[in-house]
């Protein structure tokens, strides 16, 4: 279902016309910054609940679920993730390459959706991180960049995998199933997902076949208890500058004082719709857009905002006319499809981006 919803979606065109949704991205302008010191990554028993009265914190809180989380009963294999090390000259299994990929996102590095594959998202942000460190830029995991990923001790002693208690909130999620046609879409109340899974996939930053692996015998009801990525916490260092790399399909994020704070995979343009060249400017953020899809005989149809919306759950339009950053109903294709020229990111990057992102921010492809 998510591979034909994804193939749906490359036919709908270029034209993005985002009528403004009552829920908008918190103000993150140059004029409002607060001097409070950064967040930390580390969490204990929290994921995304910032403290702090930042623009870049409140914003981030309104947009991102807080999870709460315990380390009890945790299966043998989360077990072993979670105390697992690396070591020169030993293969990387699936249980090292979910510790790498989560250790990778909490120095905000984004690997997308964890899945625990060492493959070419993984890699990307390796090297992105690489790149932020100073350090030599390679293919494959050396001593140096482990010590660096490890050298925050709290930071390491964080469980990767954890127990999750599943809400009523959790559970009771909208779900629909998204037709192929922007017609049909247009019909729809809304973009939701297809699934509780899917919802819950999202939520922990995870891939739902990883989500399901792990959790074989749910049924993903309220006061069951699951097994799930814990995803830490975001950024918060105001965003002034995005760099959208082509050749890497990376989206790099930098602040004021032009450091590499964070970093994402993503899809950029295409080699029938290719992304702008340049450098613009951010004009307009919105949180849980509509999409205007224009056929080929000019009609116009609206498709209603939801997860699964063309863009995702994040429009952060460009002064270049019909461009912009924005989400994605299908994280596991990340740099692996092509876009309608914009940038694609997984929702919960776009989300997080979307919080720190300043008004005035440059974008600039490369």
């Amino acid at each position: 279902m998510r591979k034909s919803k994804s193939s749906s979606i490359g036919a709908l065109g270029l034209t993005i016309a985002l009528l403004m949704n009552p829920s908008v991205a918190a103000n993150t302008s140059n004029n409002s910054m607060s001097t409070s010191s950064d967040v930390s990554p580390v969490t204990n028993g929290v994921s995304q609940k910032l403290a702090g009265d930042s623009d870049t914190v409140t914003s981030l809180n309104k947009l991102l679920p807080t999870i709460k989380y315990t380390t009890s009963n945790l299966p043998k294999f989360a077990q072993k993730v979670n105390s697992d090390s690396w070591q020169k000259g030993v293969k990387v299994n699936r249980s090292m390459s979910t510790k790498l990929q989560a250790l990778l996102n909490w120095n905000q590095s984004s690997v997308g959706p964890v899945d625990g594959y060492w493959g070419k998202n993984s890699r990307k942000a390796m090297q992105a991180f690489q790149k932020s460190r100073g350090l030599k830029v390679t293919d494959h995991l050396n001593d140096e960049t482990w010590q660096a990923l490890t050298n925050n001790k709290k930071l390491m002693s964080q469980p990767v995998l954890v127990s999750y208690k599943l809400s009523d909130a959790d559970v009771n999620v909208k779900t629909t199933s998204i037709p192929a046609g922007a017609e049909a879409k247009a019909k729809l109340e809304g973009m939701y997902y297809e699934s509780v899974s899917e919802a819950l996939a999202e939520k922990f930053h995870m891939s739902e076949k990883y989500l399901k692996t792990l959790n074989p015998n749910a049924k993903f009801e309220a006061g069951e208890t699951i097994t799930v990525y814990n995803p830490g916490n975001p950024n918060t260092k105001p965003v002034s500058r995005v760099v959208a790399d082509k050749a890497t399909e990376t989206l790099y994020a930098y602040d004021e004082q032009n450091n590499l704070v964070a970093s994402y995979p993503t899809t950029v343009g295409s080699t029938e719709t290719p992304s702008p060249s340049g450098t613009h400017k951010v004009e307009v953020k919105v949180h849980k857009p509509n999409y205007t899809y224009t056929s080929d005989d000019g009609n116009q149809v609206i498709i209603p905002p939801g997860p699964n919306n063309p863009v995702g759950i994040v429009w952060i339009g460009l002064s270049k006319p019909t461009y912009g950053i924005h989400g994605s109903l299908d994280p596991a294709r990340i740099s692996r499809q092509a876009s309608s020229g914009c940038i694609r990111l997984t929702n919960w990057d776009a989300l997080a981006l979307l919080g720190t992102i300043k008004d005035d921010a440059t974008v600039e492809f490369k």
